[in-house]
């Protein structure tokens, strides 16, 4: 074990975080991070597999050095990775082997990566939490929704502050190809051509800094099926496997779509139980998300009947996986909109009567947004009515947006901008 951990944390000896583990750094997700160091409580990073938590731990581990913490006081760990202590609980095991080696002094950092592999780690953490207090800071990720937020509700209320982590935005997106905004007006052109990449791309970090379509075609492949099989398959002990897959790819293809669960179950030929459970698998995994329509009758928003819209984490992966079609474009756009107001923390839904409005925000003043994503530069009347519409039923409407591709003015209470600008805008 001593020598895995020299393996893991070669600041150890090196005195600085190697920069391959660094990574390209995400600087404001990373200072929101280092802000949850100085607090008491447990940081648990959430997030689907491969869009960044490892890199973002090395990166805050790295700041720390820089702040003359003592490298020999920061532990990482990733239970991605087989422990074999012979008895006890891995982390414990871990943790002791840590001290033993080291004997650090002061306070100490707990960096846990997959800490859901980890049998019954939710005790252990509150155990050590309630022993040690400030004196170990615990840093944990986790990429199953479930596992995590089931145990932490139940054992670590009041104990714990979680971040989730989503591939890349489009700003740091440009980013990770170089782009610098200086003037975003006057590099219109750059940032739409770099849009475009994005659509076809996604934001998962090392398959946007492959240099072939091949290759990072076949990385976001790996992903997907790692997603599946690990992330889902094994700990839910799931015997379908084939089916799961089908699904998965039904859903990731039809991004952004309609679809009611009894369309769904005849299209796969899974019973509506096993759909509902499989799809809480998938969700669970932040593969997939189900977008519920709004009422404010918290049954007709939840009913069974209802029909729901799916997006998926990313394009990158949806185009790698799922079947290509003409028009795709509109529906891509449609889902970075629906993953950047997730990323944003919106309560959402969408909304459907005569027309249709793709997402309504309810904010905590209880007023409501609307916004419709017509990726074109000829807005129809339909996509104005739907607007109109919904704001004459609903007295909490204040703000119409629809986000277009070029367009950009306002009218009739509508405020129309461009995909590029508004997903510039945060």
């Amino acid at each position: 074990m001593q020598g895995a951990l020299k393996d893991w944390n070669p600041w150890w000896a090196e005195k600085s975080v190697p920069p391959e583990k660094k990574g390209i750094e995400r600087a404001s997700i990373l200072k929101e991070l280092l802000k949850l160091i100085e607090a008491k409580e447990i940081v648990v990073l959430t997030g689907v597999r491969r869009s960044g938590k490892s890199t973002l731990l090395h990166q805050m581990i790295s700041k720390l050095i820089e702040g003359r913490v003592s490298p020999k006081n920061i532990i990482y760990f990733n239970f991605d990775e087989p422990v074999a202590p012979g008895e006890g609980n891995p982390a414990d095991f871990v943790y002791n082997s840590f001290l033993e080696l080291n004997n650090p002094q002061g306070r100490k950092y707990v960096f846990f990566d997959e800490i859901q592999n980890i049998r019954e780690w939710e005790r252990w953490i509150k155990k050590s939490y309630d022993l040690y207090g400030k004196d170990v800071k615990f840093i944990l990720t986790g990429s199953n929704n479930s596992m995590l937020y089931d145990n932490l509700s139940r054992l670590l209320t009041g104990r714990i502050l979680t971040k989730a982590i989503y591939p890349l935005s489009f700003e740091e997106f440009l980013i990770f190809n170089n782009v610098k905004i200086k003037d975003a007006d006057m590099q219109k052109s750059e940032i739409k051509h770099f849009l475009i990449k994005y659509m076809g791309y996604g934001g998962f970090p090392e398959a946007v800094l492959e240099e072939t379509d091949e290759i990072r075609k076949k990385r976001l492949e790996e992903y997907f099926n790692s997603i599946i099989l690990r992330g889902i398959v094994q700990p839910n002990n799931i015997r379908e496997v084939s089916k799961l897959m089908e699904l998965a790819r039904y859903l990731i293809t039809n991004n952004a779509c309609i679809l009611s669960y009894n369309n769904i179950s005849k299209a796969i030929g899974l019973n509506i139980t096993s759909l509902k459970e499989y799809l809480r698998f998938l969700e669970n995994a932040y593969l997939l998300f189900q977008l519920n329509f709004f009422s404010y009758s918290l049954k007709e928003t939840i009913m069974v009947q209802k029909p729901r819209k799916i997006y998926n984490i990313d394009n990158g992966m949806r185009n790698a996986v799922g079947f290509r079609f003409s028009g795709d474009e509109g529906r891509l756009a449609e889902n970075i909109v629906f993953i950047d107001l997730k990323r944003r923390g919106n309560e959402m839904y969408f909304w459907k009567e005569k027309g249709e409005v793709d997402f309504v925000i309810k904010h905590k003043d209880n007023s409501l947004t609307a916004i419709n994503v017509s990726y074109t530069d000829r807005i129809g009347q339909r996509e104005i009515d739907s607007l109109m519409e919904f704001k004459g039923s609903h007295k909490h409407a204040k703000t119409m947006i629809t986000i277009t591709k070029d367009i950009e003015k306002k009218d009739k209470g509508i405020e129309y901008i461009p995909l590029w600008k508004w997903l510039l805008q945060n």
